[in-house]
């Protein structure tokens, strides 16, 4: 489903002038997004049964499809195995999530802690999908 629209990726340099890893334009974002438990019902690898007959909370297809449409980059990142990955793309499809990757085989338990060289923004869900507005809150950080 890849749309390469805005996504072309800009040359970066550290402050010693030497080029880095390429970043995105500053409008762009790049989502990475759960699927169970997040834009359907939790459903456990141990019963795969249920992940084609599951319904999309509607909220979530309607904003994720419309940042979509607005260029951002959607990546599902879910804990499902490879194993899963013909019946997570159909039913993807089935339901018309537009979206440009999918990544198998997240680590499953939760309690996560993204440690990266870019910026990381961490929303979590919690029932609903809905435009994202700005909060500050504390956060983890090295300590210099």
């Amino acid at each position: 489903m890849e749309d390469k629209k805005n996504h072309e990726l800009q040359s970066a340099y550290n402050e010693k002038g030497e080029a880095i890893s390429p970043i995105l334009p500053n409008n762009v974002k790049n989502f990475l997004i759960d699927i169970d438990g997040t834009v359907c019902d939790d459903i456990p690898n141990e019963e795969p049964e249920r992940m084609l007959t599951t319904l999309p909370y509607p909220d979530a297809l309607k904003i994720l499809n419309k940042w979509y449409d607005e260029g951002h980059i959607i990546t599902f990142f879910t804990s499902r195995t490879e194993e899963h990955r013909e019946v997570t793309e159909k039913w993807l499809h089935k339901h018309s999530f537009k979206y440009h990757a999918l990544l198998m085989g997240k680590p499953r338990g939760g309690n996560y802690h993204w440690i990266d060289n870019h910026i990381v923004k961490a929303t979590r869900f919690k029932g609903k999908f809905t435009d994202l507005v700005v909060e500050n809150h504390g956060i983890e950080v090295f300590k210099d």
